[in-house]
This record gives C-alpha cells, structure tokens and sequence, in this order.
C-alpha cells in the first residue's frame, strides 16, 4: 500500500486528492462541510489493503481551490470530473459531501458503481443550521493577528465552541505560512451560503445502482420523514443505523461504521 499525496494522474482539476492503495476498485470519500479529505485517512487506509482510496478536498476546503459561489450541481460536476466510465468509483459522501455524492450519482450515473451515504438525505433543512452559522461566526472573529500557537487559536474559540471535540475539528482548517495565521478554507463564502449548503436543488432521474444510506441513531438528519425522498432518487437504497452515532456518525462509532461500510463494498 502506498500513499500519494496531489492530484489524480491524467485529470486537470481544482480539486485536491490524496490516494491510498494500489489495486482494486476505487473508493472515493467527499467529506462535509469544515472537512477536509484527510479526515477520511483512518477508512480510507483500512480500505485501501484491497481498492484504491482517493481522499477528495471539497470545492473550498482544504488544498481545493476556491470559487465565487457554492452551487451544489457545480460541485458535483467537478466532483464527476475526477472519474471516468471505464473505471466507476464507489461514492462515499458525508453530509455536505453526500449531497454532491447523491447529486454526482444522479446526473453522472456511468462514473459511479456503488454510493454511501452517511448522516444526509436529499431534502432542505432549515437555513443554514445554527450551530454552523455559529462557528463561522466565531472562526472569522478569531483575531489571527494576536494568536502565536495552535493552543492559543484554541483558547480563544473555547467559549464559543465549547465542546472540544469540535473545536479541534474546526481547528484542523488553520494553518500557518511563516509567522501568519490563516484560515484555509473559504470561510465568508460558506458563510454567505449556508441556505444553499441545508438545501437540496432540484434533480431529475433516478440512481438505479446499490445505494447505502448510513445514519447515526441520535442525529435528525435522516429521519422517517426523509425515506420517501430518497426511495424516489435511489430505489435501491439500504438503510442502516448505527447506535451510540450521532451526525459524524464515521468518527463517533469507526469501527462500527468501517465494518457497515466494507460489507457494502465488497458485496
């Protein structure tokens, strides 16, 4: 197994991707909104003993690039500009990432053999879901100017994202050239769009390819109400629940989620 970090061989793209593995089918994972693909190393080299493992960096994430708007169907679109039909991927997409999974699968149905779903459903939610609004609004009034270690960066966000587990993630965007901090992922723009980021654009046709749909038992993103939805896009989806999971249900219960997520593949 190796590990190559840069750009898919052969593919102009603005969008960043580390690989895992050397044969096998390929997987692909498109994390969610303050993500970055790296988040997905631990599967993705679990995975990457028998497939080939690409960790995408979303459209204004990570190393990807930035754009002037956030438009799902464009995201999905640059996504799908990584594949080709002679070599479909299984599709793995977290919540934000599994909107431009499922939108990917939907109009580009030739580049994608299987799809994951995890903690999302193909609906609007409210606008923007406030806990998000929150942390943008707290990383952006982060005085960078004033922070001379990660710890400080740290301290400073501690009363308005509490919960640390949290607000490591969220400080896994920060980085340093020489001696300026900086955010590296577009933080004003995702900002600005998170109506457009809870909310799902019209799609036509169907994803008539094996389709698993993962939730954590304790978060509302995927809920009784949503089924019919995803029935309709995807007919032959499989949903599972996995307990003691709420929304990042891949890193509060990996095991669990590894285990789910290999039988799907290699069925």
């Amino acid at each position: 197994m190796s590990g190559v970090a840069g750009r898919l061989p052969c593919v102009d793209t603005a969008l960043q991707v580390s690989e895992l593995g050397e044969s096998g089918s390929r997987i692909a994972f498109c994390h969610g909104l303050f993500g970055q693909g790296k988040n997905w190393t631990q599967p993705g080299k679990a995975l990457a003993v028998d497939h080939r493992v690409c960790l995408i960096d979303m459209p204004n994430h990570g190393r990807s690039a930035w754009t002037e708007r956030f438009d799902y169907l464009e995201a999905a679109d640059d996504v799908a500009d990584l594949f080709s039909d002679d070599d479909p991927v299984t599709l793995v997409g977290h919540s934000m990432g599994g909107k431009i999974a499922m939108l990917l699968a939907l109009r580009h149905p030739e580049l994608v053999s299987r799809l994951v779903v995890v903690d999302v459903s193909p609906v609007s939610y409210d606008t923007g879901r406030r806990e998000f609004a929150g942390y943008i609004e707290a990383m952006l009034a982060l005085d960078l100017a004033a922070v001379r270690s990660r710890k400080d960066a740290d301290e400073a966000l501690s009363v308005a994202v509490p919960h640390p587990t949290i607000r490591s993630f969220l400080l896994q965007n920060l980085r340093r050239d020489d001696q300026t901090w900086r955010w590296q992922l577009n933080l004003r723009l995702l900002g600005d769009a998170l109506g457009e980021l809870g909310g799902w654009p019209d799609q036509a046709g169907t994803f008539d390819k094996p389709v698993l749909w993962i939730a954590g038992a304790t978060s509302d993103y995927v809920l009784d109400d949503y089924a019919p939805a995803m029935e309709r896009l995807f007919p032959r989806v499989r949903r599972v629940t996995i307990k003691g999971a709420g929304h990042w249900v891949h890193s509060e219960q990996p095991e669990v989620f590894l285990e789910v997520l290999r039988r799907f593949v290699d069925a």
